[in-house]
């Protein structure tokens, strides 16, 4: 069936001349993104291809790649003498507590903010954006004081609380506060109609359309506890309690030499849940970005 546009006039075709213009310069913005692609993607392949090499053919040969100098031998290495496995599941289950309670209270915060009115609401949401602009080194002292009098040094208890009342946090409240603005009041009055009350507005009618900003939101928290060094350098001490950007850096020998092929090794494993959740949220990342872009 021929379609037409809605003035009834048939549809402008292209000329072979200006389709292959248009071939032409796809193919050379593809190669502009490539070569500024490179220096990102370039030792992330190193990365991955040395994680399989001996340490001799690391260093030997670093950008030469034979088949005959690849094995396994390092990712068992990593499980076989080192409790990575356990500190792997520590990693797992903190970054299982810190995603959804960050992305839940950011986005209750963010409704309270956004919708609801109450005294001192500006104030408070000020106040909340300053976590994001203190640097955390200076919280560092008095907070370990804290935990330390509650006895929950050596825990992951203060680890999974600052993760989640940290800058990210602050920015989530932040991101989804600006989203719910975006969202028409007639929504919220619809809901109110068929007999919602507030916390059922939210829940049934608000949430279900945020889920590009809880997914931006749930993204940047998968990343700060994942790649979180800093606090579990304070309160961690015991191996078996370790978190992975620890248990990195101790695969040495008892001259305290580096094993730079089980770093590396370990280094792909713990690589690989940040870039399989960012593949499984990346459309609902990029929405979220494309409409606080338009939106302002």
């Amino acid at each position: 069936m021929k379609t037409e546009g809605l003035t009834g006039a048939p549809p402008a075709t292209r000329s072979p001349a200006a389709a292959r213009r248009e071939r032409r310069w796809s193919w050379l913005l593809y190669a502009v993104l490539f070569l500024v692609c490179l220096p990102f993607l370039l030792p992330l392949l190193w990365l991955f291809v040395s994680a399989f090499k001996t340490t001799t053919a690391i260093f030997g040969s670093p950008f030469e790649v034979r088949l005959a100098d690849l094995t396994t031998a390092n990712f068992r290495g990593v499980f076989q003498n080192y409790p990575f496995a356990r500190q792997y599941l520590n990693s797992l289950y903190i970054a299982a507590l810190v995603v959804p309670l960050t992305v839940l209270l950011a986005a209750v915060a963010g409704y309270a903010f956004s919708r609801l009115r109450f005294p001192g609401r500006d104030v408070v949401f000020i106040l909340s954006l300053l976590a994001m602009m203190v640097p955390s080194e200076l919280t560092a002292v008095p907070q370990f004081v804290l935990f330390s009098r509650l006895g929950l040094t050596n825990s992951h208890l203060p680890v999974i609380l600052l993760q989640i009342f940290s800058a990210t946090g602050a920015f989530a409240v932040f991101l989804m506060r600006q989203h719910f603005l975006t969202l028409p009041r007639e929504l919220e009055d619809a809901g109110r109609v068929d007999g919602l009350g507030t916390l059922g507005v939210f829940w049934y009618v608000l949430l279900p359309l945020s889920r590009p900003a809880l997914a931006t939101a749930a993204i940047f928290a998968v990343l700060n506890s994942w790649n979180d060094y800093f606090n579990p350098l304070i309160y961690l001490s015991r191996e078996a309690l370790l978190t992975l950007p620890l248990a990195l850096q101790r695969f040495t020998d008892p001259l305290g030499g580096v094993y730079w092929n089980l770093t590396l090794a370990a280094g792909v494993l713990v690589a690989l849940p940040v870039l399989l959740a960012f593949l499984l949220a990346q459309r609902q990342f990029i929405e979220s970005l494309a409409a606080s872009g338009t939106k302002g």
